[in-house]
Parts: structure tokens; sequence; C-alpha cells
């Protein structure tokens, strides 16, 4: 197999809620979707981007010739920061790989993020396929909106996928996403085929999509296919939005839910659910 570069914006350690045990999540660039409040933003184009904090900025001056370390720019008090580096599927298992020991321990593995990481669909799977061969547990956090043969392609190496479900009504998740559901639901479908094993992750955004009939679409969802094993909601946070402002673009206005809020969706949810139902 010839050798794939991608576009890696973050390997983080130790994650535990990004699939089971202690993990390695990597994060990839570009994605088909630009979602209103996505808290990654610098994910969302394919390129790598310059992330500019001025407040942070102590005019040192040298930025001014600036130099490259590992991908990244050299800035001392981190004014400035690079979101994207290439990297070959041989480096990112290297580094992966070196937390072995934590999997063993934990049942973790590996887990695949962006972005989508099927927007880099070749690097994914060499990724997949290079991680099931080092005998790691493999999770892929996707949007679903890739194509059949892509998804068919990396079931096989992939051990859980962490599924998103980000709007029941296709006109508003369009206006929302970009794209419509359709492609999404039929993704969805197929790995129910495969009898993959899937947990539905439900982004939910006050004023948006915290409504009684997106509730009984997720529940609807979730009850019909087997593939199914539990719902995880993720609450809209307001964590994202200085990056927003580093890439120069505008900052979502979205409110942060309150804890009540939370905990009315997580009891509205679990009883329309016959799975079970948690945050992630």
């Amino acid at each position: 197999m010839n050798a794939v570069n991608g576009i890696v914006f973050r390997i983080q350690k130790f994650c535990v809620n990004d699939g089971p045990g202690i993990r390695t999540t990597v994060f990839f660039k570009g994605c088909p979707l630009h979602c209103a409040w996505c808290h990654n933003p610098e994910s969302q184009n394919a390129g790598p981007e310059i992330l500019c904090y001025p407040e942070k900025c102590v005019g040192c001056g040298r930025c001014r010739n600036v130099t490259e370390r590992d991908g990244d720019f050299v800035c001392y008090n981190d004014a400035k920061a690079v979101a994207g580096k290439p990297m070959t599927a041989d480096a990112v298992m290297a580094s992966v790989l070196r937390d072995k020991p934590f999997y063993e321990q934990s049942g973790g593995g590996m887990t695949l993020s962006g972005g989508e990481p099927l927007f880099q669909f070749d690097f994914a799977l060499e990724l997949l396929q290079k991680a099931k061969a080092a005998g790691l547990h493999t999770a892929l956090e996707t949007c679903g909106f890739t194509t059949a043969e892509n998804l068919s392609a990396v079931a096989p190496f992939t051990d859980l996928f962490l599924f998103d479900w980000k709007e029941t009504d296709t006109a508003r998740h369009q206006a929302y996403t970009g794209v419509g559901n359709e492609r999404i639901l039929s993704n969805l479908v197929l790995l129910n085929d495969l009898h993959a094993s899937v947990v539905l992750r439900c982004p939910i955004v006050p004023g948006v999509n915290d409504r009684p009939d997106h509730f009984d679409g997720i529940a609807a969802l979730a009850d019909r296919y087997d593939c199914i094993e539990r719902v995880e909601i993720e609450p809209y946070h307001r964590f994202g939005e200085a990056k927003y402002a580093a890439l120069n673009r505008p900052v979502p206005s979205f409110a942060q839910p309150t804890d009540d809020e939370k905990q009315a969706w997580l009891a509205a949810l679990s009883a329309r659910c016959a799975k079970p139902v948690r945050f992630s």
C-alpha cells in the first residue's frame, strides 16, 4: 500500500468521551457540513489555517520572520497557531501507539474525529487498517454525509461508529448545516444492514433543535435500528467561540443551555426512547 498523507489539526491523548476506555483521538481537517454551532471551526476547511489571538501578542516581533517547527508557528506567547499540518499514517500511528498499554488496560483505542474523517477517505481507511493490525479498538466519529461505498469500505475496520444526528427536519438540517439529512439517514440504514455498532450522537442547541418533534425523531431512529446501542446528548457549549474570532469569522450567537435545560432534555429523550440515553 502506498503511503497516504492527511491533514490533521490535533492528536488528543487520554480522551474518555470518544468511545470506550482511554483513547487517542485524531482530529481531521475538512468537513462537507458547516454546522452553525460547530465548536471546532478550524476543522471545517480542508487546508491549514492560521489562528490569531491579538490579545496574547506582546509585540516581540519574532513572527515577522516566521519559522516553522513540526508544522506550527513558533510563537512564544501563543498569539498565533496553525490549525492543520500534513502527516503520514505512520507518523500518526507512532503517536497513537505510544499509549497502547493504557488502551489494553482500559479497553480503549483510537478514535478518528474532525471535521469529518471520511472527507479524507484514503487517509482514514489507512489509519483504521493500521490500528486494527496493531490490535487496537477503533472508533469513527462521523456526520454520516459520505458515499455508501466509503462507509462500506471502512466498516470492517471500525469497531464503533459515533454517528451524528443533528436535525430530524431536512429543511432545517439544510439551513443549519448546509446539506439535507437524506444521505445521512440512508447511511445509518446501511450501517444497520452491515450490523455495525453505533452510538447516535445528538447535538442539542437551545432554540434550534430542542423541540419535541426532534426528540420524537431521535427516539424513533434509536428504536427502529438494532445497530444503535444508545443515544448520547451533546449540549451546545461556547468553548469554540474564541476560535471563530481567531479565524476572523462571525462568532455564533446561540445561548448556552442551563443545567435545568440539559436535565429536561435528558428526561424528555429518556421518556421517549427504549434505548439508553446519556450525555456524551
